[in-house]
């Protein structure tokens, strides 16, 4: 796959068809590539160019979740868990019959970190228990991770563990695409 940046590109129309012109950043890789195309088609895939970065915001969580559990002589599970319940707009809160709460919260949970559930008690359906579902971090928004970091962010320095700056953080959150 050859892989070219560009900084501009205008459409044009002639005899042949329509045609995309770019004004590319690596000349001599664009020249060499339509030396040595075949006669065959190809596909261009267009995206916003960024920065290579060499750690993702999933990445960032789990090395302050790291560092408070070291800390805080507890499990990173223990860590991870207490973070996003604090987060908000990442659960269900479902009834489940009593004789299946078990089972249900089993299979939820099921080979998922941050999938966890909560007994919230007896639901005003009776025979069911009130069962609070937590999301986990791979499934997150933009805004859901962003919360996730800023609440690891405030308990490391609570803690007085050095964090990113408050710059390379927006960025690792901002380009966060939940996966």
């Amino acid at each position: 796959m050859t892989s070219i940046t560009f900084a501009g590109a205008r459409w044009y129309q002639d005899s042949q068809g329509t045609h995309l012109d770019m004004l590319v950043g690596e000349p001599k890789t664009a020249i060499k590539f339509v030396g040595e195309m075949k006669s065959k088609k190809y596909v261009a895939e267009i995206k916003e160019w960024r920065e290579n970065r060499s750690l993702t915001a999933n990445a960032y969580a789990w090395v302050l979740i790291g560092k408070l559990a070291a800390a805080l002589g507890i499990t990173t599970t223990e860590v991870y868990r207490s973070a996003i319940r604090e987060i908000g707009d990442n659960s269900e809160i479902l009834p489940v019959k009593d004789e299946a709460v078990e089972a249900w919260c089993k299979n939820w949970e099921h080979g998922r970190l941050g999938w966890f559930c909560l007994q919230l008690g007896a639901s005003k359906i009776e025979g069911y228990t009130l069962v609070c579902c937590f999301y986990g971090s791979s499934v997150y928004d933009t805004a859901q991770m962003s919360r996730l970091i800023d609440g690891l962010v405030q308990d490391c320095k609570a803690q007085g563990i050095e964090t990113m700056s408050e710059d390379k953080l927006a960025a690792l959150v901002e380009a966060w695409d939940g996966r």
